[in-house]
């Protein structure tokens, strides 16, 4: 490994990213520009500042947030010297993309994912050409040693978006996954200089918690470094040798915690889930772990290669959550698609009230039960909606609207959208030098505030459809929430809080086909909309897929800069295509997953798949008070 060949330089050795490390050299090495995407902690910034010193280069650092503008990356010119001087050369002060580009250094933009695109347009020319255009200060071109290493974590949907097909296409892709067992021992170990035995306990309940069925994404191996220095420290303060199994859990809840995120819609607390990964490594019968083995000594040779990160549920290599996937639960059973009285009788304790006889539904009663029980009675008239009785059922229908309305006001949304930089007097972003000095005169005085024009984040809108999931599994509660969800999103897209201006959404209901209840941007009255969908049941199969391209094909044609889908759904497709490659036309899905019961397990893994390829969220909602909260968390 050592040996340098055909003249260039010997790697830098790094810990268990061997293989990585040498195609990171050839790629950086062969004028190629490189994206590192992987989990934190698995060695992104260590492998290149490893690279970096090997090199002799200069690393020039750029955090990657929602407030990186372009002018912050390339550099501006000083207002203070272009007033006593003008636009001179020596009154630019350089960005740090500048300064790489003049330096010969490897510019390094962390968390590239979550950088506005307008900025990372910015870069688009220096990627092809080796150069960028400034206005007022000219042409500068890149030294031969610039490079762009940028870094992304794919697994988080919070706070970021998918970085566009023109960058993407002009930079080559090193995935990173966490390093082998015995390769976080020894990093574990070289930064706590701590015991042996400490370390390789710290090591195993730390990549425990990345398998942990309930835990969405585990800690790095900077968890088992903090764990072992912890472990160790809390051991000498107590005066115990070796370290007593509540001292290791102490120091297990201390390290790790904060660091793990537990599964959506999973009811535990981390503390919880590591007291029973402890159980799992050290049983509370005894007193101490057992020895952990050497992962040395049970390798096959293939040193230096570190994992891949654990591909997400429904991913390539995964099993979809297809109708023949192993081991899967079976569905419920389809209900019928109307229901008797005595049905409704035994599935509601206030049916008897509310419909004291043949076609009677007294609304005085149901608004006493909708006080007493919201939940209950939602779930009650959403089965009154599909009664056997027609009186009855075309009653329910007519107060369907109002009530479902009523229950989803949750107030509109702040905008999220696509945002896009705009002069704007007064405000708070970077000056904007070539605005302010154009509308003030010197011999007005010093400018006041409300001349100064600034370039900020101004929001476009947002496209949003619906898609409702009305098959045979979604009943009673299911579709009590899916009818509140239904009403919230209109009255938010309407109320202009879902993309900066009033729009209608579309919306979709599906089972064994699609039906559209509203196309988007075409009036319909909420109350009709709501009212109709709550009368809707499925029957047979589940087809996800084409309600997905269904959607995609009513948003294709909105003037917005965002289209965003939100699927109220299972996700357990039993016909028809994967729904994971049929999100084409769709920049970002949210899933709302009904859960009255709790959510079932094939159901969270299909829905947090399925939200991650989209680039969205996955919330569980299980009462009708959480569907306000879920729909802030999409809608914002």
């Amino acid at each position: 490994m050592g040996a340098a060949r055909n003249g260039t330089r010997t790697p830098v050795p790094v810990v268990g990213l061997d293989r990585e490390r040498e195609v990171l050299t050839v790629a950086l090495d062969t004028g190629r520009h490189v994206v590192l995407e992987g989990p934190p902690g698995t060695g992104k910034s260590t492998l290149l500042h490893a690279i970096a010193r090997g090199s002799g280069r200069r690393m020039v650092f750029v955090e990657g947030n929602a407030e990186l503008t372009p002018a912050r990356l390339v550099g501006t010119f000083d207002p203070a010297q272009v007033l006593t001087e003008g636009y001179t050369s020596a009154a630019f002060v350089d960005g740090p993309l500048l300064t790489a580009l003049r330096e010969d250094g490897l510019l390094y933009l962390e968390e590239m994912n979550r950088v506005p695109e307008e900025t990372l347009n910015v870069l688009i020319t220096v990627l092809t050409e080796g150069e960028i255009s400034v206005p007022r200060f000219g042409t500068v071109t890149a030294g031969p040693g610039f490079r762009l290493i940028a870094a992304m974590n794919p697994f988080d949907a919070v706070g970021t978006a998918r970085v566009s097909q023109a960058i993407a296409d002009r930079m080559c892709r090193v995935v990173l996954g966490y390093q082998p067992e015995d390769a976080e021992r020894l990093i574990t170990s070289a930064v706590t200089g701590r015991p042996a035995p400490a370390v390789a306990l710290a090591v195993t309940l730390t990549r425990r918690t990345r398998g942990h069925a309930d835990v969405r994404m585990g800690s790095s191996v900077r968890g088992a470094i903090d764990l072992a220095h912890v472990l160790t420290g809390l051991a000498e303060l107590r005066g115990e040798s070796p370290p007593a199994r509540d001292t290791a859990r102490d120091a297990l809840h201390a390290a790790l915690s904060g660091r793990i995120r537990i599964a959506d819609g999973v009811e535990r607390t981390p503390e919880s889930v590591l007291d029973e990964i402890l159980d799992d490594v050290w049983p509370p019968e005894s007193d101490a772990p057992p020895e952990q083995p050497d992962p040395a000594e049970e390798t096959d040779g293939d040193q230096g290669k570190a994992d891949g990160p654990a591909p997400a549920d429904g991913a390539p290599g995964t099993p979809s959550a297809g109708p023949q996937q192993p081991g899967r639960s079976p569905r419920p059973p389809r209900g019928p698609r109307t229901l008797g009285r005595d049905q409704l009788a035994s599935r509601h304790e206030d049916f008897a009230e509310v419909s004291p006889g043949l076609g009677e539904l007294d609304e005085g009663a149901f608004d006493d039960a909708l006080a007493r029980d919201p939940e209950a009675a939602a779930a009650l008239l959403a089965d009154l909606a599909v009664a056997t009785d027609a009186e009855l059922r075309a009653r329910a229908r007519r107060i369907a609207g109002r009530v479902f309305l009523r229950l989803g006001r949750v107030g509109p949304a702040r905008s999220r959208g696509t945002r896009r930089l705009g002069p704007r007097r007064g405000g708070h972003g970077d000056l904007d030098l070539d605005r302010t000095l154009d509308g003030w005169h010197p011999g007005a005085g010093p400018p006041r505030p409300e001349d100064l024009v600034t370039r900020d984040w101004t929001a476009h809108r947002r496209a949003i459809c619906l898609v409702v999931d009305v098959s045979g599994s979604m009943q009673g509660e299911a579709v009590a929430l899916a009818a509140v969800a239904a009403a919230g999103v209109v009255l938010a897209c309407t109320n202009g809080g879902a993309g900066g201006s009033a729009q209608d959404p579309g919306v979709l209901a599906f089972g064994s086909g699609v039906r559209t209840l509203a196309t988007h941007d075409v009036p319909r009255p909420a109350q009709d909309l709501v009212a109709e969908l709550v009368a809707l049941r499925g029957h047979g199969t589940t087809d996800l897929a084409a309600a997905l391209r269904a959607a995609s094909g009513q948003l294709a044609g909105a003037v917005a800069e965002e289209r965003t889908v939100v699927l109220l759904s299972d996700c357990l497709h039993t016909a028809g295509d994967d729904p994971l490659g049929a999100l084409a036309g769709i920049d970002r899905l949210h899933v709302l997953l009904p859960a009255p019961g709790g959510p079932d397990a094939d159901a969270r893994r299909a829905a947090g798949a399925l939200a991650a390829r989209g680039g969205g969220l996955c919330v569980p909602v299980a009462r009708l008070g959480e569907v306000g909260a879920a729909l802030t968390r999409v809608l914002t």
